[in-house]
């Protein structure tokens, strides 16, 4: 008993080992950086919550916050539901579905930065694509990345098209779990396409699509690959978002790794408080 026990032990101590030295030890000294002064130059020194008053005293805080938000709820209108829709699609092809799964998954596979840099000419106002289309059909050109109206919707874009691959293939497989004696039934009571998805699908999937809105929220709120490379959080603050901000504290402004860790703490609360409605709404789900 005991021989087996170790080797259970032996097994868990590299997972426990990566645990520990990039996911807990970061947050540990994240915690304690945030009541620090230092820019890992000079000697750190003790300042209290005095980096929480620099963050919040920033005229950019209230606008990386609302930025932060509002990318979140046009992310959940896009990268949310149109995953779930792509995959009630394909659950219904009977021709060329493992094709299309591979064509869905693609932007996956590619590197993020890739993913981004692509789409970057895609919004070039010149040549890039999205307006070379636009003027096929006589329609003006935009400005994609340059206007503050059209900025943050194109890094919503970028942001659905390279995780639409992940999210659609958990939604498939959810799907695919439903037993189909209950479309069966529910097609001898008369039920369409539409109320079968209203009344089978959705209450079927229920925990995975709130398990799915957690995990785009999480995600949605820490969104900093896409500003950083298309639009270094302008044109006028329009797409600073609160990562951002912490990378320009820590990077930008003299190395303020204080402040920065700071408004990561601040970050790291609120997805605490998401994370804790969704255990308890999954929770009553499961009662």
């Amino acid at each position: 008993m005991i021989k087996r026990n170790l080797t259970a032990y032996g097994f868990m101590c590299a997972a426990l080992i990566c645990f520990t030295f990039f996911a807990w030890y970061p947050i540990v000294h994240q915690f304690l950086l945030s009541f620090q002064q230092t820019n890992f130059v000079t000697e750190a020194e003790w300042v209290g919550l005095d980096n929480f008053r620099t963050v919040i005293e920033d005229p950019a805080f209230g606008t990386a916050w609302l930025n932060t938000l509002a990318f979140t709820g046009l992310a959940l209108l896009c990268g949310y539901v149109v995953p779930f829709v792509v995959a009630l699609v394909l659950n219904e092809l009977r021709h060329c579905r493992a094709y299309l799964r591979f064509v869905v998954y693609l932007p996956v596979m590619l590197p993020p930065i890739v993913g981004v840099l692509l789409f970057r000419w895609f919004y070039d106002p010149g040549p890039g694509l999205f307006n070379q289309i636009l003027d096929l059909f006589g329609i003006p050109g935009l400005a994609w990345l340059d206007s503050t109206s059209t900025a943050l919707i194109s890094l919503v874009i970028v942001s659905t098209w390279m995780n639409l691959g992940s999210a659609t293939l958990i939604y498939l497989a959810a799907l695919q779990n439903i037993p189909s004696d209950l479309y069966e039934a529910a097609e001898l009571d008369g039920a369409g396409l539409f109320r079968r998805i209203r009344f089978v699908t959705i209450p079927q999937t229920r925990l995975i699509l709130l398990l799915m809105l957690m995990l785009q929220i999480v995600a949605t709120m820490q969104v900093f690959l896409e500003p950083f490379l298309l639009t270094g959080g302008g044109p006028e603050n329009a797409t600073v978002t609160v990562a951002y901000l912490m990378y320009q504290y820590a990077f930008v402004y003299g190395g303020n790794f204080g402040a920065g860790g700071a408004l990561g703490m601040m970050l790291m609360f609120v997805l605490l408080a998401f994370a804790a409605v969704q255990l308890r709404l999954t929770r009553e789900e499961k009662m």
